[in-house]
């Protein structure tokens, strides 16, 4: 890694940090945004001309601090502001400790239940991983100035709702800790496989959703679903090398050249696949279910090899947890690859409500085109090119449909 990227890497690392600190000191994430962006942008001007300094967070938060005075001053003349105001430029440094569980309020609070799910995604991006406005609207597809009103109105909508800033109580962290954790996926999930557009991969929102979910891990390392994300999202990620073909288009996991995968990531994927394991012997985590069922696939010499009765097993258990028609799916393709096509079609068949899922008609087409059911799977392909999906999978759709006899 380059100098300049290293130093940018540990800016906005530490950024995010301070940044937590000033939304609890001051009360307002927008005030706090301000006066860390200022401070990111002076760091990122001098540290490379004058070098990094010796504790680069408190040369952050010295600045924004400063910067969060002016800004208090401009906008509130009134004596107590002021006071306010100087008791907070003078403030040392928190322990780390402090620092530890402002992050842990700010994630909790960008990913308030209160929140709309759209709101949730782009405040995380925006707050936790620093991006841009102009960044999130990119990654999310989505016109910048339709994303600024988004983050805006969930801004307004944590002061004048009163959401608090705080770790929540004990009652209610497994589902808030849930919740934070389908924000991260979803992030994760919308630069893994596009929906559309023209990439099948966004590397930035895919990126970032890993290191919010490392983040979320650094803070609770005993908690399983922390873990068991983090553990997905790598194992998951560990495969990108090889997702992609020279021109851009998809290749299969079955297909894929497996000395491609980042042998590091799915390391540390297994691992915390056992850590977390470890952690519920009773019941397992939804996430630390699929994280298995990824380190099936990870620990597969070949795709021939891989164990189907392990990851069978292993989606039994996520039905356990949660049964829906996509995790049933799932569990179908898995079947269909240890008992043949007809085994697998029959589950799909009899999965609901999922008609305006591209990914269905997807299955169905594969399993009747292995079946020797050309016609019938022309016309799955055809509703699931019709749905929608990003073009390198609408390409690779294409393809299966033109090998079709007749």
């Amino acid at each position: 890694m380059a100098a300049g990227d290293a130093i940018a890497r540990l800016v906005r690392e530490e950024g995010t940090r301070v940044l937590a600190t000033l939304a609890r000191v001051t009360g307002s994430i927008d005030l706090a945004q301000d006066a860390a962006q200022d401070a990111v942008v002076r760091a990122l001007e001098t540290w490379p001309r004058d070098g990094v300094p010796e504790n680069p967070r408190a040369w952050l938060l010295v600045t924004a601090r400063r910067r969060a005075v002016d800004i208090i001053r401009r906008e509130a003349r009134r004596a107590g502001k002021e006071a306010e105001a100087t008791m907070f430029a003078s403030a040392e440094p928190d322990p780390p400790e402090v620092v530890r569980d402002d992050l842990l309020r700010l994630v909790f609070t960008c990913c308030h239940p209160a929140l709309s799910v759209e709101a949730q995604v782009a405040l995380a991006l925006r707050t936790l991983g620093g991006l841009s406005t102009a960044e999130v609207a990119r990654g999310l597809l989505v016109p910048e100035a339709t994303m600024a009103k988004r983050l805006t109105r969930a801004k307004q909508k944590i002061a004048q709702a009163g959401i608090p800033y705080r770790v929540p109580p004990a009652e209610q962290l497994p589902a808030r800790l849930t919740g934070v954790a389908t924000t991260i996926y979803l992030i994760f999930n919308e630069g893994y496989a596009a929906g559309a557009g023209a990439d099948l991969v966004r590397v930035a929102l895919t990126a970032e959703a890993v290191r919010l979910a490392r983040l979320l891990a650094e803070l609770m390392p005993d908690e399983p679903t922390a873990l068991g994300l983090l553990a997905l999202l790598l194992l998951h990620d560990a495969r990108r090398g090889a997702r992609l073909d020279g021109a851009g288009g998809q290749v299969l996991l079955a297909d894929q050249d497996r000395s491609r995968w980042d042998q590091g990531a799915v390391k540390e994927g297994v691992e915390l696949v056992g850590r977390a394991l470890r952690r519920t012997p009773d019941r397992p985590d939804g996430y630390v279910v699929q994280a298995a069922i990824a380190a099936c696939h990870a620990l597969a010499p070949s795709y021939a090899e891989t164990n189907w009765d392990a990851v069978v097993s292993w989606y039994d258990v996520l039905l356990t947890l949660r049964d829906n028609p996509v995790a049933r799916l799932n569990r179908a393709v898995a079947v269909a690859e240890r008992d043949g096509p007809a085994a697998g079609l029959a589950l799909v068949d009899a999965i609901g409500g999922l008609d305006g899922y591209p990914w269905w008609h997807a299955t169905r087409a594969e399993l009747l085109h292995r079946g020797g059911r050309p016609d019938e799977a022309r016309a799955a392909y055809e509703r699931a090119i019709g749905l929608g999906l990003s073009e390198p999978q609408l390409a690779h759709l294409r393809r299966r449909l033109a090998e079709l006899p007749g």
